[in-house]
């Protein structure tokens, strides 16, 4: 797929939204870091490609962890941010990840109910698997869909959007994603990235109320690239 002058990877783009696929290691959204985010490098392609005066608008409509690659959704006008954070809120939208682990988990195909709990001082989630003090519930079906080598390659339906849920119920199960030292797996990847990817992003168009679908392809990785689709 060809990026722009901005080494951006456009997915999909109206008047309404733009889609990208987010590579490893870049913010959506600014943080303490001070690091550009995606959310203006977007906003400076926008100008350009316009010729915009002023301020661009820019929605942030949901987010991924910073080490994870795949669809990003923005809105470009403030009526489709309200109805497209309505639609994340009801968790309306089908999201599919892929990830990579070495443990395979058992059974094959199942669904995860755990109680995350989020601590910020070290930006992790702590999954339980009753309810406890200040827990949120966090639900996703998972299925190992290709053994590899020396991996197992999962494909992620996510029920609830919960901080870092998959990272940290397959965690739990035994099975951390490559590369995510956080959640414990042993070594990190070359890029720092974690082998958890945003396949797919499905939902309704904020506007012409048409179903969208958006389909990111996977980074440039030999462990990626040696899956067989």
């Amino acid at each position: 797929m060809p990026s722009t002058p901005f080494n951006l990877q456009v997915l999909y783009e109206d008047n309404h939204l733009i889609a990208v696929n987010k590579r490893c290691g870049d913010l959506v959204q600014g943080d303490q870091t001070g690091d550009q985010p995606l959310s203006e490098i977007i906003k400076a392609y926008l100008k350009k490609k316009y010729n915009k005066p002023g301020n661009v608008f820019l929605g942030v409509v949901h987010r991924l962890d910073r080490p994870t690659s795949g669809v990003v959704l923005f809105a470009k006008t403030s009526k489709a941010l309200t109805r497209l954070n309505r639609q994340f809120s009801e968790n309306q939208p089908h999201k599919t990840y892929w990830a990579m682990v070495q443990n395979s988990p058992s059974p094959t195909e199942s669904t995860l109910i755990h109680f995350l709990v989020r601590k910020p001082k070290n930006n992790k989630s702590y999954a339980y698997p009753k309810k406890v003090n200040q827990s949120k519930k966090a639900i996703l079906h998972y299925k190992v869909i290709q053994e590899l080598q020396r991996y197992f390659m999962l494909e992620i339906n996510l029920k609830t959007g919960r901080h870092h849920q998959i990272r940290s119920q397959l965690s739990a199960i035994g099975c951390p994603i490559k590369g995510d030292l956080k959640y414990g797996f042993p070594r990190s990847n070359p890029d720092a990235g974690i082998h958890l990817h945003a396949r797919s992003l499905s939902l309704k168009h904020p506007v012409r109320q048409n179903q969208l679908q958006f389909i990111a392809p996977t980074p440039p990785d030999p462990l990626w690239n040696s899956v067989s689709f």
